[in-house]
């Protein structure tokens, strides 16, 4: 299993999402870790890409539905034990969180 943890922002920014778009995130977050597991091949449905000008930071789109896609900004953190990968969890919300990711 995966270690993680989750900065302050996105905690904020989690507060503010509807019960059905945490949903959909925890239901993403199950085959983004299920992926990690299996060696960081990440399926392509996770839409998991580099944030531009933002070194070592990826997003990760988790609804792709009527309005707004739901995103969330992560980064590979210091490993926590050893052969297993470490997450830190940045900003999740639509597209407006990748002006400061």
């Amino acid at each position: 299993m995966p270690t993680y943890e989750i900065l302050p922002r996105f905690t904020a920014d989690l507060d503010r999402l509807t019960p059905e778009q945490r949903r959909k995130f925890r239901q993403t977050v199950a085959a983004f870790v299920e992926d990690l597991r299996a060696g960081g091949r990440f399926r392509a449905g996770l839409r998991i890409k580099r944030v531009q000008r933002a070194t070592g930071i990826y997003e990760l789109t988790w609804s792709m539905g009527a309005g707004p896609a739901g995103r969330a900004t992560w980064q590979y953190g210091p490993t926590r034990r050893p052969g297993t990968p470490h997450v830190i969890w940045r900003r999740i919300g639509t597209h407006s969180i990748l002006t400061g990711p």
